[in-house]
């Protein structure tokens, strides 16, 4: 697929934006470096052989029996334990840091929050859990889902713009009353009020979230498109006897996007925002 002279024109505008154009390697360097977090930060081993077998820790408990233990459990990788009895027989390939996002460090050398050492880079929380674990974690959950609702909520808010802006009239007015409406609800406290009635995960927190964020770019595509709707070209589609549907989203939409591309890092950053708030009060 070829780019129009256009959309060449404006991606080298924004590679000469050197400092628009670092920030973005630096920001996918770290979302797929987090993508693989499991195989940076874990506490159990990414792969380890025992009598001749290998074992894939990573993708499947084991018990401790089948490497000579007396427990039919699954096996603690951090008990001295179990590693002499995996370490007399085979070995154990780790990640670079020996903790999960939820493992709890007890042998801590002071009080948690404890210093960085040598095993935690960045030291310990509140509760003895791995800082850079919990950021590499924290990271990848928190981007996926900031860039899941803003794709949800910018389709939603497109469609809804579009037809706002396109038909005018009643089908405006309504809208627009409807979302004056919606807009002057308490968002923060209906998200908790939501959160607490059903057991949150990530997909209900998408979705009760997505209830009060699609509304962002419906103002700016619905004025691009009660702005365009007039235009030479549309009033010709119209001619032809092109359909509504066609002419909105296959003439009128690309240049409307142009306005909207603008608010989405803001719907990003205020998805993640959002996401913060409900987990700092427990409901994340």
């Amino acid at each position: 697929m070829e780019l129009s002279p256009l959309s060449l024109e404006r991606l080298r505008r924004f590679r000469a934006n050197r400092r628009g154009a670092i920030s973005l390697w630096i920001f996918l360097c770290l979302f797929v470096l987090s993508l693989f977090s499991e195989l940076i930060a874990n506490d159990v081993p990414l792969v380890l052989g025992h009598r001749g077998r290998l074992y894939f820790p990573l993708f499947k408990q084991y018990a401790e029996t089948q490497f000579g233990g007396e427990m039919a459990i699954g096996a603690d990788y951090r008990d001295p334990y179990v590693r002499d009895l995996i370490q007399r027989e085979g070995w154990m390939l780790w990640a670079p840091i020996r903790y999960s996002y939820d493992t709890i460090k007890y042998d801590l050398p002071s009080p948690a929050p404890s210093p960085p050492t040598r095993d935690n880079w960045l030291g310990t929380d509140d509760k003895g859990r791995d800082v850079v674990a919990r950021l590499l974690y924290g990271f990848r959950i928190s981007v996926l889902f900031g860039l899941t609702l803003t794709f949800f909520s910018s389709i939603i808010g497109l469609a809804a713009g579009a037809i706002q802006g396109y038909y005018g009239g009643t089908v405006d007015i309504l809208g627009q009353r409807f979302m004056e409406v919606w807009s002057g609800m308490p968002t923060l406290f209906m998200l908790i009020i939501l959160s607490s009635v059903v057991q949150p995960d990530f997909w209900w927190l998408l979705l009760i979230t997505l209830l009060f964020g699609w509304m962002s770019l419906v103002g700016v595509v619905r004025a691009e498109f009660l702005r365009a709707r007039n235009f030479e070209y549309v009033l010709a589609a119209r001619a032809l006897g092109m359909s509504n549907a066609r002419i909105m989203f296959r003439h009128i939409l690309p240049n409307a996007t142009v306005a909207a591309v603008t608010f989405m890092p803001f719907i990003l950053a205020g998805s993640i925002t959002t996401l913060t708030s409900l987990d700092f009060l427990g409901f994340g």
